[in-house]
């Protein structure tokens, strides 16, 4: 017995007809570069959000200026989230904004996601990508190979551009985009964060130099503290050491500012006593 219920489905991406042309959906993801350049503490990355869109905006309410007025006061509204990801939310919103989709789904939506697509995009490009490729790059520069530089412009390069096929990605995945970001957004984050901690560990044996220069007699030798009792026991112990009695302040609420004061001057005093 067939059921007089009927639904309503959303159009798939293959049986609607797109009103923008592939190259202006690759542009929206080479705007959202710009996100940030219009940078406000009351409404965050807002200003620059609702730049990168208008001209689509513009294009599907071209006949509905209350309608662009609508939309334009809705993405307005405090907005922060992580950039690299934007273009991928930008073309799962403009899709939905094409379709003419309930406002308050939209915004109910667009808020929700904020946080998942910042867990992924932090942990992801500034907890994995950029402090590996920033440390590879800054050992090859240390000992004078221009290639260092090279390789951090070339990789930050290629961050720039790959935002267009994240917009084509959001755009034409559409209402299907929500349940991967939903599904995966903690495993990817934990995942990446355990990755980046791990580099970022690798680091702070590297560039954080602590050399204690202080001998102990001992009978009719000397001792050398660092090289002889400390290397021996724990190698780099004593910037692991330091690094997380910082940490462990930060988790305190110390200032920050008054922790970079306070390196400043134990390096300046030890050094001038001799102790380092």
């Amino acid at each position: 017995m067939a059921s007089d219920d009927t639904t309503q489905q959303t159009p798939n991406k293959g049986e609607r007809k797109s009103i923008f042309t592939n190259h202006e959906i690759s542009m929206l993801g080479i705007r959202s570069n710009l996100v940030q350049a219009s940078f406000s503490y009351e409404r965050m990355h807002s200003p620059g959000w609702t730049w990168a869109q208008l001209p689509y905006w513009q294009k599907i309410y071209k006949d509905d200026p209350k309608g662009l007025k609508r939309v334009m006061t809705d993405n307005m509204e405090f907005i922060n989230s992580s950039p690299p990801l934007y273009p991928i939310l930008m073309g799962l919103l403009l899709t939905m904004e094409e379709d003419h989709v309930d406002p308050q789904t939209i915004k109910g939506l667009k808020n929700a996601l904020f946080g998942p697509m910042a867990g992924i995009g932090d942990a992801i490009f500034w907890f994995t990508i950029m402090p590996i490729v920033g440390g590879i790059s800054a050992s090859i520069a240390k000992n004078g190979n221009v290639l260092g530089p090279i390789i951090f412009f070339l990789v930050y390069l290629f961050l720039f551009w790959s935002r267009a096929p994240l917009a084509h990605l959001g755009y034409n995945l559409g209402a299907r985009a929500i349940d991967v970001i939903e599904d995966n957004s903690k495993i990817i984050s934990h995942v990446a964060s355990i990755l980046g901690l791990t580099v970022i560990g690798s680091l702070i044996a590297s560039y954080v130099k602590m050399q204690l220069t202080i001998k102990i007699g001992a009978g009719n030798a000397t001792i050398n503290l660092q090289k002889q009792l400390l290397d021996k026991i724990f190698p780099n112990i004593l910037p692991f050491a330091f690094v997380f009695l910082l940490y462990w302040l930060l988790k305190k609420n110390v200032n920050p500012i008054w922790l970079i004061v306070v390196t400043f001057v134990l390096a300046i005093a030890m050094s001038a006593i001799g102790w380092m």
